[in-house]
């Protein structure tokens, strides 16, 4: 039999970047106490903003079989639901309803993205995995397992994200969360290394999504499902490994027909650093509002200036928000914004919100809020500035801040201060003042779907590291079934 019969590559040359994830995905070695803390928030802040996400039914009629009635009997659980699916479609509805909102954490670089997308996958095929363990007397695994996984996935999608721009070719960035969740999710499944790198071969081989969806004139809500879609498709090509579905060795450096020469203009992909736990351990949480990260300390300028602006709207002249190249590149918008998806990543806007009410919630994207004239009004009054330093420090590797500021001039000639914030609460360099707020999120957010007492329980099972750790998969996922 050839190589192909069992899974492996074709080729004998496999890339080294492919050989690479799954050699960390398989037996790369956790050890920093900081990752699994910060990992252990990013799963609850998930959950839990999966959950509000339940609140709005344009997310939740994407959600359940993909057919009615194809549910499997002890299958994944979808959180906040009664739905049991097949683990491709649990991916899919629970990486739908986490990026819903945009509420969960980001990682800003060369390419932006939302690592915790990957739980989708993790916890579908965790949960699948385990129910099935039990079924057939072997040991399911346990959270300390899915926390692990989430630690290596979030490093596979970020340290890609590093040197990798994927925008500056057109593609979306949720083609790194399927790269990410193919290799991790197969190597939960148990594959080898040839397994792996065949799962992880042909997630490249899908190529990407076009970024049409996230730009006017076409910004439109397939932005909020396609990190679900990239985690699904993670999924089966994980599975259909497993079946022994052969991979391709030269995926990425294949001359003329490689995902680089197709797709990433002949450039070679790289990683930027060695695989270990640094994206958890920098990863941005989005903590107070919903907001694309760009914009976090620009409204959080903007709270800070409503009390003051907020009875002399009629007299402001001009609203100076300097900020970042990377903001300028995808948040600056002018002109009509023509539903929530197009309203959460337009600076302009989410300062609007900022300035009007001192507070921004997933509501204020709805068209009810959006039909206020003082919103355009006041964007008609901005002026979109870079600054230089902000560009730089938002790049260097010591810093990776995501400053803004805003100025506001009156038509008598006077102004306010000119309001600077360089790292929003969700950053690593705010970690004390922020992680108690997270689990303030995860609590209000459990509320919006359980009973008080029940919620409770929750909150007790869950935010105690030490014993969530221990806690087998099944256990952890049926605490969510309504």
């Amino acid at each position: 039999m050839s190589n192909s019969d069992y899974g492996q590559p074709a080729a004998d040359r496999v890339d080294e970047l492919l050989e690479e994830i799954a050699e960390y995905a398989l037996s790369g070695k956790i050890e920093s106490p900081e990752a699994y803390r910060i990992a252990h928030h990013v799963l609850l802040d998930s959950l839990g903003t999966g959950l509000l996400a339940l609140r709005f039914p344009e997310c939740t009629k994407l959600l359940g079989p993909v057919v009615p009635g194809a549910f499997l009997q002890g299958g994944a659980r979808v959180p906040g639901t009664r739905f049991e699916l097949d683990p491709v479609q649990a991916a899919f509805n629970i990486g739908c309803m986490i990026r819903w909102l945009d509420y969960n954490d980001t990682w800003l670089a060369a390419e932006w993205g939302h690592p915790s997308d990957n739980l989708g996958s993790i916890l579908a095929v965790a949960d699948y995995v385990s129910r099935s363990r039990i079924a057939e007397g072997s040991e399911p695994l346990t959270m300390r397992d899915v926390l692990t996984a989430s630690i290596k996935a979030h490093e596979i999608q970020g340290v890609l994200a590093l040197d990798n721009s994927l925008n500056r070719v057109g593609l979306d960035h949720v083609l790194f969360v399927k790269i990410a969740s193919a290799a991790v999710v197969t190597a939960m499944l148990g594959g080898t290394k040839e397994l792996v790198v065949g799962a992880v071969s042909n997630a490249w081989l899908d190529g990407g999504s076009l970024r049409t969806y996230r730009h006017a004139p076409n910004t439109g809500s397939r932005k909020s499902w396609a990190a679900g879609d990239a985690t699904s498709r993670a999924v089966r090509h994980a599975l259909m490994a497993m079946s022994g579905e052969m991979g391709y060795a030269t995926a990425l450096s294949a001359p003329g027909w490689g995902f680089q020469d197709v797709l990433f203009k002949g450039k070679e992909l790289v990683l930027a650093r060695p695989l270990g736990s640094y994206v958890m351990e920098n990863v941005l949480f989005k903590i107070s509002f919903p907001a694309e990260f760009h914009a976090q300390t620009a409204v959080e300028c903007a709270f800070s200036l409503h009390k003051s602006v907020r009875e002399r709207l009629s007299d402001i002249d001009r609203i100076t928000l300097t900020t970042h190249q990377s903001a300028i590149r995808i948040i600056d918008k002018q002109g009509p914004l023509r539903n929530p998806a197009d309203r959460d990543h337009c600076l302009q806007y989410m300062v609007a919100i900022g300035l009007l009410f001192g507070t921004l919630t997933a509501e204020h994207y709805e068209d009810e809020i959006a039909r206020d004239p003082r919103i355009d009004e006041l964007r008609s009054k901005m002026v979109v500035v870079e600054d230089v330093q902000y560009s730089e420090d938002y790049l260097d590797p010591e810093k990776r801040s995501i400053a803004n500021a805003i100025q506001i001039r009156f038509q008598d000639g006077t102004h306010t201060e000119k309001v600077v914030c360089e790292y929003p609460i969700g950053h690593r360099r705010r970690r004390e003042e922020g992680l108690p707020q997270v689990l303030t999120k995860y609590e209000a957010n459990l509320l919006t779907r359980f009973p008080r007492k029940r919620a409770a329980e929750i909150m007790r099972l869950t935010t105690d590291f030490e014993s969530l750790v221990q806690l087998p998969v099944q256990q952890f996922m049926g605490m969510y079934v309504i």
